[in-house]
């Protein structure tokens, strides 16, 4: 999660799977650390979009935005972050993307 303002990350949570009730997790644990946001401006991923999270954002009175459909620019900083962490030298190789046709894992 990111202010988008300040661009500093609130928190990061990697999961073998997504869920609403994982998004619902991490929100809370965030919101209890760093306080409650006015909105939440996420993907439509469906944990995002899940009624477990807008039932929680309801409940907080916090206001919640989506990316448009197909409009990766909405979501800008968002994915500028993650292409970033896949570059970097220290993340693992699988998280990265093949830069060439040979680095593509074949079982």
């Amino acid at each position: 999660m990111i202010d988008i303002y300040s661009r500093y990350i609130v928190g990061a949570y990697v999961h073998a799977s997504k869920s609403g009730e994982l998004a619902v997790e991490m929100m809370k644990e965030i919101f209890g650390i760093h306080g409650v946001p006015q909105v939440v401006h996420a993907d439509r991923g469906t944990s995002m979009m899940s009624k477990t999270v807008a039932a929680l954002l309801s409940d907080l009175e916090v206001t919640k935005s989506h990316s448009r459909s197909r409009v990766s620019n909405d979501n800008l900083y968002r994915e500028a972050w993650f292409t970033t962490l896949k570059i970097l030298p220290d993340v693992p190789r699988t998280l990265r993307l093949p830069r060439r046709r040979e680095d593509v894992h074949r079982p």
